[in-house]
């Protein structure tokens, strides 16, 4: 038995798993029951698969626990398309800790760019005390994700001002935008503007793809999921 502090309460809890993670290849009927494709906005012809958090337990512990389920959620972002979101919904969760949140959350996101590029990861239905453990443990990593939380998209973990303006001005645009017109409307060099969507691209924030401008010059646009 051990113990964890969450939101200000002493909470313990048995590290028992209810039933091993098992690989891709023997995934039952009820495991992708979890896995709900549906359409979102036909303007980013993006597609969600949902992964409800809840069938691995409402407390949630140990850096063992998230790695099994880091595994299966590697394998679910390896199928999908690029432009596609995964979507890890924490509904019913009660409780999770940093350490659970540090290895799930933390580690998805600083590999996304490297081993699924072009997906988006996000997190929704969290409550007040899941809330605070992801953002500390994102803030610990220096990295940042996209939460949704009614419909509104948000950012948790470590986020810088230019960051965040940077993204909320792709969200507002409601289009593929470029780094000319971001820089321009945020009154930023174009150097500048290119490191930070660098930075939020490698992280799975937004999604860089070509196209042409209307003079006919090919160059890069980036985009939000909302």
């Amino acid at each position: 038995m051990a113990s964890h502090t969450l939101c200000g309460r002493l909470l313990f809890a048995h590290f028992r798993l209810s039933k091993p993670l098992s690989l891709w290849g023997q995934l039952k009927k009820s495991d992708l029951g979890a896995l709900t494709r549906v359409h979102s906005l036909s303007t980013l012809k993006l597609m969600e698969k949902r992964f409800n958090l809840v069938q691995y337990g409402s407390q949630l512990w140990t850096k063992d626990k998230a790695r099994q389920i880091r595994s299966r959620v590697a394998i679910v972002l390896g199928t999908m398309e690029v432009g596609d979101v995964l979507v890890i919904d924490a509904a019913q969760v009660d409780a999770f800790d940093f350490s659970f949140a540090t290895e799930l959350f933390g580690k998805t996101v600083l590999t996304i760019g490297g081993e699924s590029p072009g997906r988006f990861f996000i997190v929704e239905n969290l409550n007040e005390c899941t809330t605070e453990n992801l953002d500390k443990a994102l803030e610990s990593l220096n990295i940042v994700m996209i939460e949704r939380k009614e419909g509104q998209l948000n950012l948790l973990g470590k986020v810088h001002p230019a960051d965040r303006a940077t993204f909320t001005s792709i969200v507002r645009a409601g289009e593929a935008v470029s780094a000319g017109a971001l820089s321009r409307s945020l009154e930023v060099n174009l150097t500048a503007m290119n490191e930070r969507l660098s930075k939020l691209t490698s992280l799975g924030i937004v999604r860089r793809e070509k196209a042409s401008s209307a003079t006919g010059r090919e160059q890069y646009v980036y985009r939000v999921l909302k």
